[in-house]
């Protein structure tokens, strides 16, 4: 059995939120509305029509709900700032009682003897900058810059660790592609000028952190997939390395300083060619001090003609007779590894933080307690992994576990639990699970 010690007593271990999936209050205190509180209310877009206004209520239960990561051991919280929060239209009047409300997480994370993790962007965009267009226009990085520069100086004094972007892939091609997520845009156009300017946001974001702020640690967040073809077919490989051109190399390419990926793919090589001068290259360029990777699954893809551009299709685990999680997510810590020893191939990466990782199962309480037994298998599973690929020379120094509570998870709504605690939404009362006990005494080893 493995033990937090076996990873040396300098591993980061932590647990990780965004602000609109905990905090609510959507309309309150001064804040605008985000993309997910307006895609929210469009009908067909959230199961079960959730709304994130409420959420967790973290806004006014902070104070426990830091206890609380105290109490199960982590010494790390990673929460982010909701733009919106602090500029209520995305840009111009700052909100005092947003700024108040984060220097109190701050302060109370500080107090309870947590290190606090910042992340600037964790998808919320205010929705006044989407009706200018949002990601895909131009004017978003003055108003993103302007963000950072304010949150650099509110918080900087204070709060040494921090992350610019979480999962531009992600955002990008579920909200600006496929239109599953917030603001529900689709096409390849959009998808592509709205990575364009993530991929710059990334880089200046860096760039204004490490100006503003004494002696920061600056990383940012990638979320990556080992990519598999369901056959050893000249065409299952060649779309397994399309999507792997997509989900894992898109952004981290660029940010070190490699240009985006283009080999063997048409459409790449067009996206290349169009934002891939000298000038952008070198605008895209940032030395992070560490790279957070987010994993929860690998994705086995084949050849479909069918499927517009990118040719590939996805084959689930459950049509495999893999394991899987509530939401079908494939189980395999192999995969996990082969992942970060993808991402450790890269001679530029000096740190990585596994900033994210963790399961979804139909969790029930009953009778104060939550057996959440297949969860505390999974975390099992994937921390041997982990220890595996650390002793094996890959530069990894942090896990923090996805999530502290149940919360509002995006398009799921809060059919999806995730949490080391039971959030009942309809009393707000927090419940341990077995996984958070088990993450107590292995934090205690």
């Amino acid at each position: 059995m493995i033990k937090a010690s076996d990873f040396g007593k300098h591993f980061l271990w932590g647990v990780a939120t965004a602000a609109a999936q905990i905090e609510g209050t959507s309309d309150y205190y001064g804040k605008g509305p985000s993309i997910w509180d307006a895609f929210s209310h469009k009908v067909g877009k959230i199961k079960k029509g959730h709304k994130p206004n409420v959420a967790c209520d973290f806004y006014h239960r902070f104070r426990e709900d830091i206890a609380m990561v105290k109490l199960l051991g982590f010494r790390i919280f990673r929460f982010s700032i909701a733009w919106s929060r602090i500029l209520p239209f995305g840009e111009g009047t700052i909100n005092p009682e947003g700024i108040r409300f984060y220097h109190n997480v701050i302060d109370e994370c500080l107090e309870q003897g947590i290190t606090p993790y910042v992340t600037l962007y964790h998808w919320d965009l205010p929705q006044q900058l989407e009706e200018k267009g949002g990601w895909t226009s131009f004017s978003i990085n003055r108003a993103f810059n302007d963000f950072v520069h304010i949150c650099a100086k509110a918080y900087g004094d204070k709060v040494k660790h921090w992350m610019v972007i979480n999962e531009p892939f992600g955002f990008t091609s579920l909200g600006y592609m496929l239109g599953l997520h917030a603001p529900g845009k689709t096409g390849l156009g959009n998808f592509f000028s709205a990575a364009h300017h993530t991929a710059l946001a990334q880089a200046e974001g860096g760039k204004i952190l490490r100006a503003e702020i004494s002696n920061p640690t600056i990383g940012t967040t990638f979320s990556c997939s080992e990519i598999l073809p369901y056959t050893q077919s000249d065409n299952d490989i060649l779309v397994s390395k399309r999507v792997d051109c997509l989900m894992n190399r898109l952004f981290i390419e660029p940010t070190l300083g490699l240009g985006f990926p283009s080999e063997n793919w048409e459409v790449l090589e067009k996206f290349q060619i169009e934002y891939g001068t000298w000038r952008h290259t070198e605008r895209y360029k940032f030395d992070f001090d560490f790279i957070g990777l987010q994993n929860y699954f690998p994705l086995t893809v084949k050849y479909n003609a069918f499927i517009p551009v990118i040719q590939a299709w996805e084959v689930k685990a459950k049509s495999r007779k893999k394991p899987h999680t509530a939401m079908g997510w494939e189980i395999n810590a192999d995969g996990f590894y082969n992942i970060i020893k993808q991402f450790s191939s890269y001679p530029n990466i000096k740190n990585i933080i596994i900033t994210e990782n963790g399961a979804a199962y139909p969790d029930k309480l009953i009778d104060g307690h939550v057996h959440d037994v297949d969860r505390i298998e999974y975390f099992k599973l994937y921390l041997a992994a982990l220890l595996k690929a650390k002793n094996e020379g890959m530069p990894i120094t942090g896990y923090m576990a996805w999530t502290l509570m149940d919360n509002f998870e995006w398009a799921e709504g809060f059919t999806a639990r995730f949490g080391l605690v039971y959030n009942d939404f309809k009393t707000q009362e927090r419940t341990i699970k077995d996984s958070g006990y088990w993450w107590q005494a292995f934090l205690k080893s």
